[in-house]
């Protein structure tokens, strides 16, 4: 007899058992990149959104541990320190608006207040109204931009006339006229507290609306895919569209408006506080101290630049991340 013409052979078996091996190992790797998983790769590969991240994570740590870090340098920032000034021209004593080591920024004019205490009490101020105020924004523009793109009609047109009201309307007089008649006692809150949570407030209130136009847009796409159809045929109601077909395709464009928000946020406290309607002294607030700067440039410049470039420094970490997430999230990204 003969022998069969494809008898496998002994060395077949382990070739067809390694192939096999491969393929299930390339179909776990396919299997594994998720979305999140992308745009992470993508966000890594991007060395100046990185470098920003690392720059906020710290400025957060920092500003939470303000406390403690001003503790164990042996600092108050509302403690004076008047045998460190000229008598005479109510500047610090010495060079670089007396920095020395106790006082590792300089001290203030005319009384003395360790600058580097009062840099990092001035980030929570700073942190706390551009976080929160980007919360209330984020809440009320995803709510009312969802609901005007999705049922359109009446809804979308008294929305979208609201937000090109917002939009057009004087939010930095809106807010020095409200807070300078506010109470000194709101809500078992008082002086600082009071003004901070006006801020909070009325800055999410007035930036509702740019977010509220992307999520608009992007909500009026999105009803008419094949998903969204789907759902209608299979009788899902309005609702469960909403909120589980609709807003997690919503949750990319979401987060990087969030993230450009919060250092414009930022900017308006820093604005505000420099006008003299942001927080109260003794509070610290980067903008009050720069606002105080003023009568101090030519004879003290460190004073005006050190909360400058802490603004600078702030404002410039969250635009790189901003931005590299941007880019991570976009599916057409090329990076």
């Amino acid at each position: 007899m003969t022998a069969p013409l494809h008898e496998p052979t002994a060395e077949a078996a382990p070739g067809a058992a390694e192939e096999a091996a491969v393929a299930a190992t390339d179909a776990k790797a396919v299997q594994g990149r998720s979305l999140g998983r992308i745009a992470w790769e993508r966000l890594k590969r991007d060395k100046l959104a990185l470098s920003g991240g690392i720059v906020v994570l710290l400025l957060i740590v920092v500003a939470l541990l303000a406390p403690v870090i001003t503790d164990l340098v042996g600092q108050d920032p509302d403690a004076y320190h008047q045998g460190l000034i000229d008598p005479l021209f109510s500047t610090p004593k010495g060079s670089l608006g007396g920095l020395s080591g106790d006082h590792l920024l300089g001290v203030e004019p005319v009384n003395g207040r360790d600058i580097f205490a009062r840099i990092l009490y001035g980030a929570q101020i700073s942190l706390l109204v551009g976080f929160l105020s980007a919360v209330v924004a984020v809440v009320l523009g995803t709510v009312l931009g969802i609901l005007a793109g999705f049922f359109g009609g009446w809804v979308d047109s008294v929305i979208s006339r609201v937000m090109d009201g917002l939009l057009a309307f004087p939010q930095l007089l809106f807010i020095i006229a409200l807070v300078s008649v506010m109470p000194n006692q709101m809500l078992g809150l008082t002086g600082t507290g009071v003004r901070v949570f006006v801020m909070i407030l009325v800055i999410g209130f007035f930036g509702w609306p740019y977010i509220g136009r992307v999520v608009r847009g992007q909500t009026l796409s999105l009803r008419e895919r094949e998903y969204v159809e789907a759902a209608r045929s299979l009788g899902a109601g309005q609702f469960y569209i909403l909120f589980k077909e609709l807003l997690p395709n919503l949750v990319a464009p979401i987060i990087v408006y969030t993230t450009m928000m919060i250092p414009t946020n930022i900017l308006t406290e820093a604005a505000l506080s420099f006008l003299g309607v942001g927080v109260k002294p003794p509070t610290s607030s980067w903008g009050q101290m720069l606002s105080s700067a003023i009568d101090y440039y030519d004879s003290d410049p460190m004073y005006m630049v050190i909360p400058g470039v802490a603004i600078f420094i702030t404002v410039l970490a969250f635009n790189l991340f901003g931005d590299g997430v941007r880019d991570a999230l976009d599916p057409k990204g090329s990076r």
